[in-house]
């Protein structure tokens, strides 16, 4: 079975706070193996452009250290799964763990 993730990064690494991100790396899976991984520059944030954009690349689990409400609510608007508190790491090193039912969430990491 196909799936997409999404994390935010900064450098190539997961960016804390989602709103901050230079680029959200999308890695596609098949079979809970990982089979390509494409960073793409967002649009200019603005309160809910992020994501839609990602919603419109078929994403459907965002992975991210924290978000404000308003980004939760519209990706449980898409059916897009939240996994949020996850520290500074490589997106596949993330999706890997994920995938092994081995990644740990925790408190949001946005204050606001």
């Amino acid at each position: 079975m196909k799936k997409l993730f999404a994390v935010p990064t900064i450098n190539k690494k997961l960016c804390a706070h989602f709103g901050h991100s230079e680029q959200f790396a999308v890695v596609e899976t098949e079979d809970q193996k990982i089979t390509n991984i494409v960073f793409y520059t967002p649009p200019v944030h603005q309160p809910g452009t992020y994501p839609r954009f990602l919603a419109e690349k078929g994403v459907s689990t965002i992975i991210s250290g924290g978000m404000g409400q308003k980004a939760q609510d519209i990706f449980t608007h898409h059916n897009i799964e939240v996994f949020m508190g996850i520290d500074s790491e490589d997106p596949a090193v993330l999706v890997e763990k994920y995938l092994a039912d081995q990644l740990l969430g925790g408190d949001n990491l946005c204050d606001h």
